[in-house]
């Protein structure tokens, strides 16, 4: 059935102030119907549509038989060569459709049997209208393989293993968690070793470690294949190839089953933002056009990333992009995505040199991408509508409005977007202001300034701020004594005692008023003491700081432990109270002079004392609900790191008076650099 026009009112009652733009959504909302019906109308609906995977590139029938197609419309020639036929180029020509699409069958070597090995190499040469040989990769390949001593140029493999060593899934995926906990890693660098860590070796290592701190979704970066490993996984050449550096696809399988047998939900961090340009086993120039997946000339170059552009008003590039998600879906079991790069997708300035100030024009005008919004639409239309329990998580520095609103609503459909102010504020206020300076009403500002009913992950640091050439927040705060000061029984030094305090606020503070998903970068739940670089030439290509030390956090004579300890505290506090899942906060207190933040949410009181020195006692806070109070968190526990000031069985009991615009009050101790967490008994 054609899906129907938007009604304006729709988008009314979700947004009242978006009454001057209702054109253009609705407008944007009409172009993706029109896709929508042309796939539903000449492609059997999403669900045959995103199956391209099983018709394009290397398929293999029951009996042996191998189809290979391939889309290249400006090629004139194109053969099937590689280590099955001696790379002939003559004995397996393509015969090509009206479509541009190529195909050539491969009968078996005997019943069952292909004619082309397991894991061999292979290639489609081309010849273009000018009369010039190409060898290019498979667009829609497996598996590529990249032997650094020959060449850094990948290898396309034709995988195809036996039966007896394809993995089987053995574990259903877990289900929807009510909000993400997210540990974001990534697989080469999960090792403390100077080399690339495996599939194998994070399943064994790692899966445990991620599921005993409490978090409940794992988010996996530099899967998709990129021929740059200091790239961090963001310069795609194979869309289809899951990164050959740590394993076999069967070892990723594994991985994301075991992760699914410990009730964790495994997301990919997928590229569809732009494509690595390299032409040898990229897709730039694929069939000798400057124009085949991509827009041709500056429309389809990325000035600043030194990358292509996907045209995603056509409609076989949105064939290969929707099919690269369902065969994530399908083939690896995963549970849903964090979409990199949403901001340069949706806007034709791609967010370079441009701040966005919140003004609706900005998100409506002629600055808009409407064909990258519309992909967006569709996507998450999609993958939502054949796999409902997918979680979708939008890297979107703009805030576009109804960005996490289904896309039939006629927003584009996310589930959750990422507040990527939030740590760009910590970063500032460590680095320009004094403790006494920070502006708490500044603070809770820019933690609660998301918009209503449209869900956000919030995080304290990511990778980016992990990276080489910048800081994390632990290097913010204790610097090089991190190396002299970290041992139990060195001195507990002004700079070590603050950095361990405020690592646990702020992390707190971001993770229970921050939004209704959180996230942390692998290692920093623990304040790893080194930032993250790739092997490259600036660095002698070194694997010193591409690992993490997970040495440092099991060595109980370490201070790293208590920082660890507490985050894990905080996830398992927050899987019985779900503050997460629950409304927004109550703010109740913000006071610059004592630097105190006092609030509520799902019935728990939070409370958060960022003054340097002064510790209160019998502090006066407003509650809404009257009762006897206990502490069920806090930072000042000696398994933290804290001084073991605050009597954790003490009882607070409410006194029925209006205080702070809440119906009762009760007295608190909150020593300097302290938070807690009090719950009704």
């Amino acid at each position: 059935m054609p899906t129907q026009p938007l009604d304006p009112q729709t988008v009314l009652d979700l947004d009242p102030w978006l009454k001057d733009n209702v054109p253009a959504i609705v407008s944007r909302f009409d172009a993706f119907r029109q896709w929508k019906n042309t796939i539903e109308e000449h492609e059997g609906g999403y669900d045959a549509f995103s199956k391209g995977y099983l018709k394009m590139g290397l398929n293999v029938a029951e009996d042996g038989t191998v189809t290979y197609r391939e889309w290249a419309p400006n090629a004139i020639e194109a053969v099937l060569t590689g280590d099955f036929n001696g790379w002939n180029r003559t004995s397996h020509p393509m015969k090509k459709n009206e479509f541009g699409i190529w195909e050539i069958t491969i009968p078996p070597k005997e019943p069952g049997v292909c004619a082309i090995p397991h894991d061999s190499k292979l290639k489609i040469s081309m010849v273009t209208p000018s009369h010039q040989r190409i060898e290019r990769l498979p667009a829609w390949i497996k598996r590529v393989t990249q032997d650094l001593s020959v060449s850094p140029v990948y290898d396309a493999r034709f995988w195809n293993p036996p039966e007896a060593q394809k993995y089987k899934f053995k574990h259903p995926r877990p289900p929807q968690p009510h909000a993400g906990r997210i540990y974001e890693a990534h697989v080469g660098i999960s090792t403390p070793e100077g080399r690339v860590g495996t599939y194998r070796e994070f399943t064994t290592n790692i899966l445990p470690r991620i599921r005993d701190l409490g978090y409940n979704t794992i988010q996996l970066m530099a899967i998709m294949e990129h021929a740059y490993y200091a790239s961090f996984g963001y310069q795609v050449t194979n869309f289809f190839a899951a990164s050959s550096r740590y394993g076999t696809p069967e070892e990723l399988k594994e991985l994301i089953d075991t992760a699914h047998s410990m009730g964790l939900t495994v997301l990919l961090d997928v590229v569809h933002s732009h494509a690595c340009k390299n032409v040898l086993d990229g897709l730039n120039l694929f069939d000798g056009s400057d124009h085949l997946y991509f827009h041709e000339g500056a429309k389809g170059r990325h000035e600043l990333w030194d990358s292509r552009l996907f045209n995603y008003g056509s409609h076989e590039v949105l064939r290969f992009l929707l099919s690269n998600l369902r065969f994530y879906m399908e083939e690896y079991m995963f549970d849903g995505f964090r979409f990199d790069g949403v901001t340069s997708m949706m806007y034709t300035h791609h967010g370079i040199g441009t701040g966005f100030s919140g003004g609706y024009h900005e998100y409506f005008g002629p600055g808009v991408d409407i064909e990258g919004v519309v992909y967006l639409m569709l996507a998450n239309d999609a993958m939502h509508q054949l796999y409902p329990s997918i979680i979708t998580i939008a890297e979107d520095v703009s805030g576009m409005p109804l960005l996490c609103i289904p896309s039939s609503k006629g927003g584009v459909g996310f589930d959750y977007r990422l507040s990527m102010a939030i740590p760009d504020m910590w970063i500032k206020l460590l680095k320009h202001k004094r403790d006494d300076e920070w502006d708490m009403g500044d603070i809770v500002h820019t933690l609660k300034n998301r918009r209503h009913g449209e869900k956000s992950v919030a995080y304290a640091e990511s990778h980016d701020q992990a990276l080489v050439g910048d800081k994390t927040l632990a290097f913010w705060l204790m610097d090089k004594e991190m190396y002299t000061n970290m041992s139990d029984f060195s001195e507990l030094t002004p700079i070590v005692s603050r950095g361990i305090a405020l690592h646990k606020m702020i992390r707190l503070l971001v993770h229970s008023l921050g939004g209704e998903a959180y996230l942390n970068f692998e290692g920093n739940e623990f304040g790893h003491p080194e930032w993250l670089d790739f092997p490259r030439e600036g660095n002698g290509n070194s694997f010193h700081y591409a690992r993490r030390q997970w040495n440092i956090v099991d060595d109980p004579m370490l201070r790293y432990k208590y920082l660890n300890a507490f985050d894990a505290a905080m996830n398992h506090t927050e899987e019985k109270y779900g503050w997460l899942s629950a409304p927004q906060a109550y703010v109740s207190l913000k006071h610059e002079g004592d630097k105190m933040i006092v609030f509520e949410r799902a019935g728990l009181v939070f409370v958060f004392n960022f003054h340097p020195t002064n510790s209160f006692s019998d502090y006066r806070i407003g509650v809404e609900e009257a009762g006897e109070y206990k502490v069920v968190l806090t930072s000042d526990e000696k398994a933290f790191g804290g001084f073991d000031n605050i009597d954790v069985n003490s009882k607070y009991f409410t006194t029925p008076m209006e205080w702070n615009n809440r119906k009762n009050w009760m007295h608190i101790y909150v020593p300097s650099r302290t938070c807690l967490v009090l719950a009704k008994n």
